[in-house]
């Protein structure tokens, strides 16, 4: 088994033990269940932001350890004073270190559009992501057979949450790609062998049909990247260790935000 597999198999027997401990009657009678979600769509093409999804991550299964006693309050508002156009919190505990805690936190304190990022499987996951305050769920084309999936983004929509579709590439995308999703996002990394590499957003931008909101992620470390990335179509990029090997990750993401804006001022005086 790859990592994926193993993460995905570890996945399921959560769900069922989930499934057991809070019921799905006990998820709707959350504060957030009825509360209207937040465009992530919208945040990202906002002209006054960075099209920046700031992520919170503890560890990962290629890097281990990155911040693994980071301050959710206070780096999920840095975030945002820093220019982010919204918040990317893992929830899942064995492999990222995460937990639903932590997404209910950020959601406490800012007004954003934030993005649960776990491995959807079941149904139950989003009504849950609905119950803790997520706006957007992610779907893994890699982790999921692609009916599955559409139904999977078909439920969330019904329950207001918008979908993030993640593709590795275009056989993924062609496979995937639905009415349902409006938002779609290029994982740099290949989930199988956790090898990133860049080029993987920009071969694909082209496939990815027009009226569709592009997002990159995965392996971006300079502004000068996100200014590529820009420049071949894409409206989000969504960062994660790059701000988060800093002991703070507020700091990082501000002066990196504020270098990717005087990059783009130059480009628009040049041109």
């Amino acid at each position: 088994m790859n990592i994926l597999d193993q993460i995905i198999a570890t996945k399921y027997k959560e769900v069922a033990e989930r499934k057991e401990l809070y019921p799905v009657k006990l998820l709707e009678k959350s504060l957030y269940f009825e509360t209207p979600c937040i465009s992530l769509e919208r945040y990202l093409l906002r002209p006054d932001k960075s099209g920046i999804i700031a992520e919170i991550k503890r560890k990962s299964p290629s890097k281990g350890d990155i911040n693994p006693y980071v301050s959710v309050e206070r780096t999920s508002i840095s975030y945002m004073q820093a220019g982010a156009s919204a918040l990317s919190v893992l929830t899942d505990g064995p492999y990222f270190g995460g937990k639903n805690e932590d997404l209910m936190t950020a959601r406490k304190f800012n007004y954003c559009p934030i993005l649960r990022k776990d491995f959807t499987v079941d149904e139950y996951q989003i009504v849950e992501a609905k119950s803790i305050g997520a706006d957007a769920i992610l779907l893994i084309a890699a982790a999921l057979e692609p009916a599955r999936l559409k139904e999977l983004a078909a439920f969330a929509r019904s329950l207001g949450l918008e979908v993030l579709l993640e593709v590795h590439n275009l056989q993924e995308l062609q496979q995937t790609l639905c009415d349902e999703v409006t938002v779609v996002g290029v994982n740099n990394r290949n989930l199988k062998d956790f090898v990133t590499d860049v080029n993987t957003s920009l071969e694909l931008a082209n496939h990815i049909p027009a009226g569709i909101t592009k997002i990159s992620e995965s392996g971006i470390s300079k502004p000068e990247t996100l200014v590529t990335l820009r420049t071949a179509g894409y409206n989000g990029f969504l960062i994660g260790e790059t701000f988060m090997q800093n002991s703070r990750p507020g700091q990082s993401a501000a002066a990196f935000i504020k270098e990717f804006k005087q990059l783009l001022a130059q480009q628009e005086v040049s041109a």
